[in-house]
């Protein structure tokens, strides 16, 4: 599970970058009931932050970057920027966007691994992260898919310690890889990598990705909202025996992501 403690390797942030800032911050209010504050002045939106309940649950900017697709960013916690942007560029992985202090509130840095799959760190300084996780509306989990399971724990489990542990996917559908921080214990594994053919890679021109998933209440009627509004869906809804009912959505500007609604609810 995630939390909050946001203990190295974990999970700690996520922020979308879209072509249209309006369009995202209505959407998502409307599937997963957030609302968004703008930092900016004026009508412009170039970028917020999503609050459910009062509470900050991920950020929102424009997507400026040129032949960039629309995608959520995931950001993981890291006591020292610039230990882990050496770290990736060991294990061959590319920095995006090199250390760089965001006023008080901490240290981010962006790459790329070395198929493609992009994410971020964050070195907490004010801010260790995003308010709320692990509820309805918020961040519950992270995934990567990409074209080789191998190079992946590899190259992740060199720049953050993560442990992997395998579970075969029910009906045949593969091999799933759960991630657990170093030093934690089994249920505090917050993610999963899933290997699958570079053709399925559609979204990101057969690169890798990673997503995030969203608990929900209704993953039915969150799913409903999400065809409402503009969005479509890739998968599901359906049952993961042990896990809960699920499906893969994106949103109008095909940023991906995953709404679960877990058994346990």
């Amino acid at each position: 599970m995630i939390t909050t403690d946001f203990d190295p390797g974990s999970p700690c942030w996520l922020d979308l970058g879209s072509p249209d800032v309006p369009a995202a911050a209505a959407f998502y209010g409307a599937v997963l009931g957030w609302e968004y504050e703008s930092m900016g002045e004026g009508e412009d939106m170039e970028g917020g932050m999503f609050r459910k309940d009062g509470k900050i649950v991920a950020g929102l900017g424009k997507l400026t970057e040129a032949d960039a697709r629309s995608a959520w960013m995931i950001y993981f916690s890291v006591t020292d920027a610039d230990a882990a942007t050496q770290a990736v560029e060991r294990a061959g992985g590319t920095v995006r966007v090199a250390p760089r202090d965001l006023d008080e509130w901490g240290r981010m840095a962006q790459y790329s691994d070395p198929l493609g799959g992009q994410f971020a760190v964050w070195q907490p300084g004010t801010s260790k992260g995003v308010d709320l996780v692990d509820k309805p509306g918020s961040l519950s989990w992270t995934e990567l898919y990409t074209s080789d399971a191998a190079a992946a724990k590899d190259f992740y489990g060199g720049v953050f310690g993560w442990r992997f542990s395998d579970m075969e996917v029910p009906g045949g559908g593969g091999t799933y890889s759960l991630i657990t921080p170093a030093g934690l214990p089994e249920e505090r594994m917050h993610g999963g990598l899933m290997e699958m053919p570079a053709e399925n890679l559609a979204l990101a021109n057969g690169r890798p990705y990673w997503h995030p998933v969203f608990a929900v209440t209704d993953c039915d009627a969150a799913v409903a909202k999400v065809t409402e509004n503009g969005g479509s869906v890739q998968m599901g809804p359906e049952d993961a025996e042990g896990v809960g009912r699920l499906a893969v959505c994106l949103d109008p500007a095909n940023a991906d992501f995953v709404v679960l609604a877990p058994s346990d609810s």
